[in-house]
């Protein structure tokens, strides 16, 4: 259903935040959640950093850099660490796409299509701001590569930068393809609610090797956690969220022993809850 857009940006928000919530309410296995602290990070400090992000990302007018920049700089305030660059990076595009609705009307489509228009008109300047958060946040790995380096002032658009990246991290590739994988998954989602927030972190953590877990651990030991999501994927389809909870805090615990965290899964989860949430009109 079509929403008008004079309405659009504080539901904007509403969707964001309980996209950020379902993230740590839901047991998602090598993730943080409120019943399971690991990798050094809190629920609390996610919570608090999703509420900071938010001024960045949803500032009306702010190019998709600054977003990004003004969202991780108010998150390293709050949380003092990296908790939510990977949604930082997705959800800024997203949100600035909000801004430009010729037909003040939003569905997927036209969403994803503003998207993609937004994604067209990156600099330079957004290249450079996003850069600029990437050295904020520290994560581990993330910008190193052999061509436009985020260690390195980059030399070309955002987009162009992303473009280079999106063969080895799935965030990126959304800048590549349009956010194909966040827009074409939100189109499953039947309810904004653990049941589907489980079922979306495994149907990316079970399509390809979670780019942080490669990035940290190398290709074998994310296509073994990749294999074995497939399993859970299918356990959850036959048992359903309660069927499967208390055993999926095993596998949790082993992952996070490991210090294997399949954060880019869950980045993708949280922007494809938001897509999803915005999209249903009975959400919020």
């Amino acid at each position: 259903m079509a929403q008008d857009i004079n309405s659009l940006l504080p539901k904007a928000l509403a969707a964001f935040l309980a996209a950020c919530r379902l993230d740590v309410e839901t047991v998602k296995p090598g993730n943080v959640s409120i019943g399971s602290a690991g990798h050094g990070m809190t629920a609390a400090q996610f919570i608090a950093s999703a509420d900071a992000a938010a001024h960045g990302l949803f500032e009306p007018g702010a190019r998709v850099g600054k977003r990004i920049l003004e969202a991780v700089r108010r998150t390293r305030e709050v949380a003092g660490c990296n908790t939510n660059l990977g949604i930082v990076l997705l959800v800024a595009p997203m949100a600035a796409a909000l801004e430009d609705f010729p037909d003040a009307t939003l569905t997927l489509d036209t969403w994803r299509n503003a998207t993609e228009r937004t994604l067209a008109r990156l600099n330079i300047d957004d290249a450079r701001d996003a850069y600029r958060a990437i050295a904020l946040a520290n994560p581990g790995g993330l910008g190193e590569a052999p061509e436009q380096s985020a260690h390195d002032a980059p030399t070309i658009d955002l987009r162009s930068a992303m473009t280079l990246a999106a063969q080895r991290d799935s965030i990126a590739r959304q800048y590549a393809n349009g956010f194909a994988d966040v827009f074409d998954s939100a189109r499953n989602v039947q309810a904004i609610d653990e049941t589907s927030t489980l079922a979306l972190f495994l149907r990316f953590l079970s399509g390809w090797p979670d780019s942080h877990i490669v990035r940290k651990h190398g290709l074998p030991v994310a296509q073994s956690v990749t294999d074995e999501a497939r399993r859970w994927r299918d356990a959850l389809h036959r048992e359903g969220y309660e069927g499967v909870q208390q055993d999926l805090l095993s596998w949790d615990a082993e992952l996070k022993a490991l210090g294997i965290n399949p954060g880019t899964s869950a980045d993708l989860t949280v922007a494809t809850l938001f897509a999803a949430g915005l999209a249903r009109a009975d959400a919020y």
